[in-house]
């Protein structure tokens, strides 16, 4: 009776002293936070640039999700992978970050539904339409996968789901699920900022008017102030920007221009350069068929070979190209439109290594060139896009013939693949004037004349219309970057031009997440159809097994204690 009494007191005083360290944790797991992630890719794991934003935070941050509801499984995922990297934002922004999953589908009034889905087609949030298996068969839903994020009387859309074309459904989820922690951090940062940056389009040598870069200069003043500069020889004239813009000129930089771009460069600016080096007549290609293309004089090829890069005085030809609309018709029959493959406007594929081209559509190059990477110590040299396998490329002058539409290319012709079409550029740059002005000039303090360049980076594209929109010639109304009006297709370009001009000018380092790769871990379909019964019963009656083995086994055990 005595030993039944002790064992009772110490069963009773084990459990009570448990309870107590439990309660102890949990109080002191009030105060102290971490999270243990053991995923071998860390994907639970905010980068240090992200936990530094929301430490910057000093108001709630409201998020309004819409992807709630009965959807396929892919998008349950992107649903519930939204809401752990919500909850750990919240975790490191001391409780400032506030959410809610809204299924925009609710009202069974189609009037009031639709005025809802253009509300949030609006305010920048883009459709998709999945296919739900149902009882009777299959049905299409409306999903708007993204999200409104609000911040002291500002908001911006999040689109959580991204589209490329030719990838898998798999792989979009995949990507998207990869993307959230940058696209959120980035959404915070663009709401948090309190002074924008400044950026210019540079003007003054033919290059891109107001109209023909009007989508993208409205995308970018969401992040920056943008203006339109012509230097004219100015000393001045850059001071006070991060960053320049030079989209297409065709006509010659003088020397004091280009005086003046290297040395804003000398003293840490950053530029994005997208030129064509060859003459494209659009018009002569429309009215005679043809066109011969011939070299543009810029006068910047010293600048760009000091730097590191030539381009090429050539045209990349692709097989992977966008198509152009042709009418087939006999003369005298009514229009018949059709699309056809044009070599001459290649698909360039990102290169995804890269946190600027990572998880990107393809992006639509017209007349573009070659660029070749020259040996210089200390610049660090990354290709952002390239064309495909199947490439060639014609040296100065081109024959640009809409006679190159008529069957299908001769694959055995293209035997030039992977072409460069935009480099990064990073390091620290020589001038191009070293050693080449007078001591005057060189020594003189308003000028500040400096022969190598702080820590910097550059982007060359060697493409001036990767960053043009089309205008509707009618109305004169711009359409969206990338946005192919005759095929209906929406290129990468828009999203690859905005993320060159934010790593150039990202001081926080948040698009060093987008290098982050989260690994797809797919089940084997081939194997869930031939070994599905298999899979069933062993998930089912194992388990079942195992618990009437260790009831069994208890029982045992028991009776034999209490027989002796």
């Amino acid at each position: 009776m005595n030993s039944i009494n002790k064992n009772k007191k110490r069963d009773l005083a084990s459990l009570g002293l448990t309870i107590i360290i439990f309660i102890l944790l949990n109080f002191v797991g009030s105060f102290v936070f971490h999270r243990f992630d053991l995923t071998s890719e860390k994907r639970y794991t905010l980068s240090d640039a992200t936990k530094k934003l929301l430490g910057t935070l000093n108001d709630v941050v409201y998020v309004k999700v819409y992807l709630e509801g009965e959807f396929p499984a892919g998008f349950k995922r992107l649903r519930n992978e939204t809401k752990e990297m919500l909850d750990e934002f919240r975790n490191y922004s001391n409780e400032n970050i506030e959410y809610e999953f809204i299924n925009p589908s609710t009202n069974p009034d189609k009037k009031q539904q639709n005025e809802v889905y253009n509300q949030l087609y609006n305010k920048g949030l883009l459709p998709t339409n999945v296919e739900v298996k149902e009882e009777n068969g299959t049905s299409q839903q409306i999903l708007f996968p993204g999200a409104i994020v609000s911040y002291k009387g500002r908001e911006v859309p999040w689109q959580l789901l991204k589209t490329q074309i030719g990838q898998s459904s798999e792989g979009q989820l995949n990507n998207s699920v990869q993307s959230l922690e940058y696209e959120f951090a980035s959404c915070i940062r663009n709401l948090s900022i309190v002074m924008k940056p400044e950026i210019a389009f540079i003007e003054g040598h033919g290059e891109l008017d107001t109209l023909a870069v009007k989508d993208i200069s409205e995308a970018l003043s969401e992040f920056y102030i943008v203006k339109r500069i012509k230097i004219d020889e100015q000393l001045k004239s850059l001071d006070g920007l991060k960053a320049i813009i030079i989209a297409k000129p065709d006509t010659t930089f003088s020397e004091r221009d280009k005086f003046i771009i290297d040395q804003f460069v000398m003293k840490g600016g950053k530029l994005l350069l997208a030129i064509d080096p060859l003459n494209t007549c659009i018009d002569s290609l429309k009215k005679l068929r043809q066109t011969i293309a011939i070299p543009y004089e810029l006068n910047l090829e010293d600048l760009l070979f000091i730097y590191g890069v030539r381009i090429n005085p050539n045209m990349v030809l692709d097989i992977q190209a966008a198509g152009i609309p042709i009418n087939k018709a006999m003369r005298g029959e009514r229009p018949r439109i059709q699309m056809m493959p044009w070599i001459f406007t290649p698909l360039a594929s990102p290169v995804s290594i890269n946190p600027i081209s990572k998880n990107l559509d393809v992006v639509k190059v017209e007349y573009g060139a070659s660029i070749d990477t020259i040996s210089n110590k200390g610049i660090h040299k990354s290709i952002l896009l390239q064309s495909s396998k199947f490439t060639k490329t014609l040296t100065s002058p081109v024959r640009v013939d809409l006679n190159y539409l008529g069957g299908h290319p001769d694959e055995s012709k293209f035997t030039n693949p992977f072409q460069t079409i935009a480099v990064l550029l990073e390091g620290e740059f020589t001038s191009l004037y070293k050693n080449r002005i007078p001591p005057k000039i060189a020594n003189d303090s308003a000028i500040g004349f400096k022969d190598r360049s702080v820590k910097t980076n550059m982007i060359i594209i060697s493409d001036g219309d990767i960053i043009k929109n089309d205008i509707i010639p009618a109305t004169r109304k711009p359409l969206e970057l990338g946005f192919d009006k005759y095929a209906n297709q929406m290129y990468g370009n828009k999203n690859f031009i905005l993320n060159c001009v934010n790593f150039l000018c990202d001081d926080s380092g948040l698009m060093s997440v987008r290098s982050r790769k989260l690994t797809l871990r797919l089940l084997d379909k081939k194997k869930i159809n031939t070994e599905k019964l298999k899979w069933q019963l062993i998930n089912t009656l194992i388990p079942i097994f195992v618990i009437i083995l260790f009831g069994l086994i208890q029982n045992f055990k028991r009776k034999k204690k209490y027989a002796q």
